[in-house]
Order: C-alpha cells, then structure tokens, then sequence
C-alpha cells in the first residue's frame, strides 16, 4: 500500500463540495457545493472558473449527450440548456418533492441513465432511494431501503455496479445488466475510526477510489476488495473523487467544512492528484 501527494487545484471554502465529474466536451471540471446551492466549473489548462447559483440545495451536476447539464436537485431532476450554463435555460426532466428529503450523489450509467440518490435532511434509515431516469424522464427507483445515497459507479465492462450508503460503512457490489442490479454483497467495509465511505469512482483497472467523510483520505480498493493505496488530505471532511484531466489521468477530489468549528485552511477546497492512473471515460446524460 502507498500513499500518494496532492496539490490544491480550486482553493475555496465550499461548504459542502461534491461531485465532481469531468466534462470532456468542454474540457473542464464540473462541482457542486450541495449547501451552497452552488454549480462550479474548472479549467485546469486555463484555471477559468465559473459558478451558478440554483434556486435549491443541489446534489450532483453531469454533462448531457447534447450539450448543457443535468442536475440532481432537492426537488427532483432538472436540466440546463447549452447556452444555460450561466443564464437561465433551465427545466424539470422529473418533479418530485418529498417534504424532508434532498437530493444527494448522482452517476450516468454506461446506458446514459442517470442513476440519483436522495436522503433526508435528518439522515433517516429507509428515507432515502437511489433511482434510474432515462433521457425522456422515466424513473424507476432501483433502491428504495437507503439512508444516505452516496457514491455509485460501474466496473470498466458494465457488469458490476458498486453503491455507497454512507452509515454503512461499507462500499457494495451489485451484478449489473441492463439496468437491472442483482448479487448485491460486500467488496470493503471502513472500519471505525477511519470515517465513513463518501463519493467513489472506478478507474480503467477496475479499482474504486472511494473518499472518506471524517476519514482524511481517498482509499483504492481494487475489484477483490484490497486496500492498496491511501491519499491523505489535511482536510477531514473528504466528498467525493473523480478522474479527469486530457488523459484522464488526474484525481480530483472535493472536501467539505460544514458543521466543523475550526475549519482547516483548505477545507471545502479541490485537490489534485496528477497522474494518480487511468480513469475511465464517463457517459453523458442522455437526455
């Protein structure tokens, strides 16, 4: 096992930073500070940064097949237009508000099915669900017994489907095909004291990173399930990880400061592992 250095790519102070995810299109990183009510772009060739403000608490933002951006929103699923990125542009694909629940992680399937987590605000077991829309806004709810949807991402072949439910503590595995989960059992649990498994991304060896909220770090496990190498942040509260970069080569990795009392420095910042391996290119949303 080995650890790995980081640098500082958007130093910020993100209440709740998230979901990171790569838009290969326009070359550039899409975050969401979830709190904040925030989208976020980076451009790592120019260092340009862009934000908008949503109108609710947003869970995760992903590119679409067609241009624009799809969003996980407290109320539902909604999407940007193109030319909506800064400026309006904007409609429900899916509508359904629950009193006490927000949306949460959020992942496109190798199919261009957005699969979206939600959970309640006071973190409730069975009150959350994770559920498949397609590109015309048709939704089935896939996981319907979840407290805190979080990181969800598919094996290189599409096959395996591994899931995130944060009190857990642990990161599952699911046979997947055609939309449909199957199998589900244990691939790595986080034991007490090393925080609680947060977002996770699969790279192109079939390993998952996974980001460790109250933990410090992103771990690697690879698809048997061992601990082979650790990122430590200076930051406790660590979100999710995401490759991205030309050759998708670089890690990014988002962090968190709310409810912390004495943030560090860099808490709610967006590190940068160059070259930390091979991700594997991410589907746009099909709709």
């Amino acid at each position: 096992m080995t650890t790995t250095p980081f640098e500082v790519a958007v130093r910020a102070e993100a209440e709740l930073g998230e979901g990171p995810a790569w838009d290969a299109a326009a070359g550039r990183l899409l975050w969401i500070d979830i709190l904040g009510c925030r989208v976020h772009t980076y451009d790592p060739a120019t260092g340009r940064r862009t934000v908008r403000r949503t109108e609710q608490h947003v869970g995760a933002v992903k590119p679409r097949a067609g241009g624009g951006l799809v969003l996980n929103l407290r109320d539902g699923v909604g999407l940007l237009d193109p030319d909506g990125d800064s400026h309006g542009g904007f409609r429900w694909l899916h509508h359904e508000p629950v009193p006490g629940r927000r949306a949460n992680d959020a992942a496109v399937a190798p199919d261009g099915s957005l699969w979206a987590g939600t959970m309640r605000y006071d973190e409730a077991p069975g009150g959350g669900t994770l559920s498949r829309i397609t590109g015309d806004g048709s939704v089935e709810v896939v996981l319907d017994d979840v407290a805190v949807s979080n990181g969800t991402g598919w094996s290189p072949d599409g096959r395996l489907m591994y899931y995130v439910d944060s009190p857990t503590r642990r990161v599952d595995v699911f046979d997947h095909a055609d939309g449909r989960l199957s199998g589900r059992r244990t691939l790595a649990v986080i034991e007490d004291g090393a925080g609680f498994p947060d977002g996770l991304t699969v790279d192109a060896d079939g390993c998952v990173w996974v980001a460790l909220w109250q933990g410090a770090a992103v771990r690697r496990y690879t698809p048997e399930g061992q601990l082979d190498r650790v990122i430590e942040l200076p930051v406790p509260l660590v979100t999710a990880c995401a490759f991205g970069g030309s050759g998708l080569s670089d890690l990014y990795i988002t962090t968190a400061r709310t409810g912390l009392t004495d943030p560090p420095a860099l808490a709610g910042s967006v590190f940068v592992v160059p070259g930390a391996g091979k991700g594997l290119a991410q589907p746009a949303f099909a709709g």
